[in-house]
């Protein structure tokens, strides 16, 4: 058969089967059963449609062919279900039930009727065709009522006059307008917040109140609003703000102290701290009822979301007593969360005849010096095996990265001069952060790298998120192997060897713009996006200009005795994220990125800063830094330099990725988890800015790139336990840039890669080459 069609034939095999299992699904049902295999309304609006399905109850709609397909191959026994020891995997079986049907008629019925169409009429007809049984819900909904007048009686001239003056723009009923009692509810629910925020902490929403005439003639009905008072009073009391109490103590009884420690600030904030552990003044900045303010209900929810995000509270409780007849006191009690966890996460990758892992540990503090500072401690370590090394298993180290990084985070902005007090859109942080990593590479390269910075995180609005770094340091020692650098240089390497094969020093700034980030695990229809800006050495290279900084042999200007960085990198991260109801989700993203060396190190941008294609939060058919740039082979190194230069040839300064993902769920409950699996393609590539010596044909040119890009496709299993995901993915090479011309499809080789990869040891050896690459890790890859 030819290779060309067997990916085809199997495809259909498959389709075959499945379609085999689903026309065996009744098998196991008893005489007088039948499996809904069809359920249906019509005759409705389709803008209600969908509204409307949710009233058939999902006992009584089609089964998902591939959950009864697992339900049944679990639970089958002897050409019967089991009646004990029912196994909790797929879907049982959705059996026609005629009083649900019926009483699913009704409820249609009375979801049209609160849409306007009070004359409408449901019914439903069962076709049964030997054990499957086809559900029809028939709708005549007629002509719908529209609104004549809507005319507004509140009975407190106050409230009339704040309802007033949000205009008409504000209320979302009007007359010519489709009846619709949902349009009410959310019509009360806005009154009610809108009293709330204006002081009338006492109101309810059964003040509220609607008269419907619906005995006009041409399907039209007249619709009074009516707010009333408390009983018994002539109008609703707003209320301020008096003193606020603030009483911190721990749920275990014997943790607290018997005598609290007691503050009072500005005489309005009252501290009681029975866990002496809390300085009061950063806690009252973000309690946003000041006294004399009117009752928000706004401020409210924004004092429990900025207590929330100080990440030191595990309960935070508002409560209000009334000291007089129109002030509040507001009490809030806290629980602090533990001071210190500790959390251990890692991944594992093989592919090509190499393997490893990933393992991090993270220590947090969040109490440093009593005002909700966090200390993180974080350590990572990553090991990378290669099989084709001789030895025991520690000989067969192909590399090692070991990583250290301190970060304390203070919630507010540290700054020499005075800034607005925020923290309504989120939490401001100042972040110190120091880390320090150190790689190695089997015969080959170590890196030793150091970075200082001083961060700002804000947000002008929920969804805008800022953070910028006005200050990076940062030193790399890095140092090829003598052997291995002596072979580069007799193969015409020189300056590969002399751009990594030194230290450097690097002084700047980096700002990155975030947009919707709080929605990420949200299932609705959003745009994400990111933008990163990173520049170093501009201000050294203005002092060059006036100071007569030392040179190197190569002309590199140096500060502390090592050259400076210079350079521009900018890197956007751009998601669509389309919910199509249930847990089905589709996903959308380009991930576009440049890094341009320039003035006193143009030469060669330093590995810690260049974009690299691949991994398993990229195109994740490739492991990290094993793709491109360009159409670039590593055939052209010699045997000896592909093994000690891998992941460290395949680096670029221009980056273009993309992915679309369709998301899913399987099964609702697997060990306490709820099993949800993707489909996913990925594109891209890196690319060198100018030719380089190293990497023939891995340069950027327009009118190539985009026959250089590779493509991936594949499927993953997400084990969902809400507060984190474990995530596996299988990544499946489409089309590989590496290649030239036709052969770039791989795909068309799958089913014949034995010989493919025989002929790929022999032009690439020791590199092998696997068309599938495993990932596994925790959280979404986007």
């Amino acid at each position: 058969m030819d290779k060309r069609y067997r990916l085809f034939v199997y495809a259909s095999i498959l389709l075959l089967l499945l379609f085999t299992a689903s026309c065996r699904s009744t098998r196991l049902l008893e005489d007088g059963q039948a499996l809904v295999t069809k359920a249906e309304i019509e005759g409705v609006d389709p803008r209600l449609e969908e509204q409307a399905k949710a009233y058939i109850p999902p006992d009584i709609r089609p089964n998902s062919r591939i959950d009864l397909f697992i339900y049944n191959l679990a639970n089958g026994k002897k050409g019967r279900y089991r009646t004990e020891k029912i196994r909790n995997v797929g879907e049982p079986p959705h059996l026609l039930d005629s009083p649900m049907v019926d009483f699913s008629t009704q409820q249609i019925n009375r979801f049209l009727a609160s849409k306007g169409y009070f004359n409408a009429t449901v019914t439903n007809e069962i076709v049964s065709k030997g054990k499957r049984a086809h559900v029809y819900f028939y709708a005549k909904p007629g002509v719908p009522y529209t609104l004549r007048r809507v005319d507004v009686d509140i009975a407190d001239p106050q409230l009339a006059r704040i309802y007033a003056d949000r205009g008409p723009d504000y209320w979302k009923i009007a007359s010519a307008m489709r009846y619709d009692a949902d349009s009410l509810v959310a019509e009360r629910e806005r009154l009610y917040h809108l009293m709330r925020q204006q002081g009338y902490y006492e109101y309810l929403r059964q003040y509220m109140r609607v008269d419907v005439d619906t005995s006009l003639r041409s399907n039209q009905a007249d619709l009074k609003i009516i707010v009333d008072n408390p009983e018994g009073q002539a109008a609703h009391t707003k209320f301020t703000i008096d003193s606020s109490f603030v009483v911190i103590r721990h749920n275990r009884a014997e943790l607290n102290r018997t005598t609290p420690e007691e503050t009072v600030l500005n005489d309005q904030v009252y501290f009681e701290d029975y866990t002496g552990r809390f300085r009061p003044v950063p806690i009252a900045r973000y309690l946003f009822h000041r006294q004399g303010d009117s009752y928000n209900v706004d401020m409210e929810n924004l004092t429990y979301d900025r207590l929330y995000e100080l990440n030191g509270f595990h309960s935070v409780k508002i409560t209000y007593s009334k000291p007089d007849s129109n002030k509040l006191n507001a009490y809030y009690e806290l629980t602090p969360r533990p001071y210190m966890a500790n959390q251990i996460e890692g991944e594992y990758t093989f592919n090509s005849g190499m393997n490893g892992f990933n393992i991090g540990n993270t220590f947090t503090h969040r109490n440093l010096f009593g005002g909700l500072e966090q200390l993180e401690v974080k350590l990572r370590y990553g090991v990378l095996f290669d099989s084709r090394l001789p030895g025991n298993l520690f000989d067969r180290v192909f590399n090692n990265d070991f990583q250290v990084g301190v970060n304390i985070t203070v919630p507010r902005l540290i700054t020499p001069f005075a800034l607005p007090l925020g923290g309504r859109s989120g939490l401001p942080r100042t972040v110190f952060s120091a880390n320090l990593q150190a790689f190695d590479q089997f015969q080959t390269y170590s890196n030793r790298y150091f970075s200082g910075t001083l961060s700002y995180n804000w947000s002008d609005t929920r969804y805008k998120q800022h953070n910028l770094t006005p200050l990076v340091l940062e030193y790399r020692y890095g140092q090829l192997n003598e052997d291995f650098a002596q072979r580069l240089i007799d193969q015409g390497f020189l300056l590969y060897v002399r751009s990594n094969n030194r230290a450097y020093f690097g002084l700047g700034s980096q700002y990155v713009y975030t947009l919707n980030a709080v929605r990420l695990s949200r299932l609705e229809d959003f745009v994400y996006f990111r933008g990163a800006l990173d520049l170093s050495g501009n201000l050294l290279g203005l002092a060059s200009q006036v100071i007569d900084f030392r040179q190197n042999v190569d002309g590199e200007k140096e500060v502390l005795g090592v050259p400076y960085l210079q350079y521009a990198k900018v890197e956007t991260d751009l998601r669509y994220y389309r919910y199509l109801g249930g847990d089905r989700q589709l996903i959308v993203r380009l991930n576009p990125g440049v890094a341009v060396p320039y003035g006193n190190n143009s030469s060669l941008l330093i590995f810690e800063k260049s974009l690299f294609g691949g991994g398993m939060n990229g195109i994740r058919a490739w492991q990290a830094r094993t793709l491109g740039p360009g159409n670039y082979n590593r055939r052209v190194l010699d045997p000896d330099l592909r093994l000690n230069l891998r992941n460290l040839d395949q680096l670029g300064e221009v980056k273009l990725e993309g992915n679309v993902e369709y998301r899913f769920r399987v099964l609702n409950d697997v060990f306490g988890a709820k099993l949800k699996a993707a489909t996913f393609a990925d594109f891209g590539n890196v690319w060198r800015i100018r030719e380089n010596e190293l990497n023939p044909e891995g340069e950027f040119k327009f009118d190539k790139f985009l026959g250089q890009l590779a493509i991936g496709t594949g499927v993953g299993l997400r084990f969902d336990r809400g507060y984190f995901v474990i995530r596996l993915d299988a990544g499946i090479k489409v089309r590989d840039p590496q290649f030239e011309g036709a052969s770039q499809w791989v795909i068309t080789e799958f089913f014949n890669s034995k010989e493919f990869k025989e002929q790929y040891r022999i032009t690439n050896a020791p590199d092998r080459y696997n068309f599938v690459q495993y990932n596994f890790g925790i959280g979404m890859p986007f």
